[in-house]
Parts: structure tokens; sequence; C-alpha cells
């Protein structure tokens, strides 16, 4: 499916993290924790909707190098992006659309080794997940990722 270009803003990590021993478990979760216990999604400008997207990009290779790792809220192109925030343009392009379904955070983890483990031919630039109503009753989640695909 093709998307076209669109802008988030939100919070990133401050460095790379990697899925080797668990690290981007502990860094994203790190994350989350930060942007649900500040309320950042209520303090994002110009939202279009309620959704939160959480952003793997940078990547330094395929998903067992290190890459970079944010989570925002779609904005329209032009807002202002508050201080202590950042902004991300997630770039458009063909994706890959998968479902994850079941007990957070286990469905969605579960999706990724399956994607990781598939023949999808992934370029390693962007892939995101969204987060909306579906996704918040945790014993039966659906989270949508997109995959960047050649």
């Amino acid at each position: 499916m093709e998307i076209k270009e669109f802008k988030l803003v939100g919070i990133g990590l401050e460095n790379k993290t990697t899925n080797e021993n668990g690290q981007s478990n502990i860094d994203c979760g790190s994350l989350w924790q930060k942007f649900e216990t500040e309320n950042l999604a209520l303090k994002i400008p110009g939202k279009l909707n309620d959704e939160i997207f959480a952003v793997y990009y940078d990547y330094e290779g395929d998903h067992t190098k290190p890459f970079s790792y944010f989570i925002g809220c779609k904005v329209k192109m032009d807002v202002r992006v508050p201080e202590n925030m950042k902004a991300l343009i997630i770039s458009g392009g063909n994706y890959e659309n998968f479902m994850a379904k079941g007990i957070m955070p286990d469905c969605v983890t579960n999706t990724w080794k399956r994607i990781w483990n598939s023949d999808v031919k992934r370029n390693y630039k962007t892939d995101f997940e969204i987060y909306d109503e579906r996704s918040k009753d945790w014993n039966n989640a659906i989270v949508e990722i997109f995959v960047s695909v050649q």
C-alpha cells in the first residue's frame, strides 16, 4: 500500500537502541512510560486525530542492527513543535500492513518476530505502529504495523 508523507510531533530516544539482548524492550518501554506519565499526547498541538505512532527508523542495517525510536502523533505539516519535543517526517512510499492482535505487549512482539522471519522485502527505512481505540484493551488489543518495503 502506498502511504503519503506525513509529520509527527512527539519524543524520541536520545540514542539508538538495538534488539540485541532485549535492549530495545527496555529503551522503548522507558520512552512509552515518559510519553504516558507526562500526558504528552495531550500537549501536542495541531493533532489530526488521537492515534499514537511508534516509529522505528534510521536503521544501520537490518533488524539486528541499531535503530532510532520515536513516539508521537500525526499533525498538520505547518504545526510548530513545542519545546522539549521533536518533529519527525515519515517519508511517503510503499508499506506492507500487519495486524497484531491479542494481549499487549506480547501480540506486538510476536508480530514483529513473524515479520523478521518472513520473506517480506523490507527496505529498513521507516516502520511504524499505530495505537488507537482498538489498542486500549490490553487483553484484546489490535495494533496496526506498517513496514516499509521495496
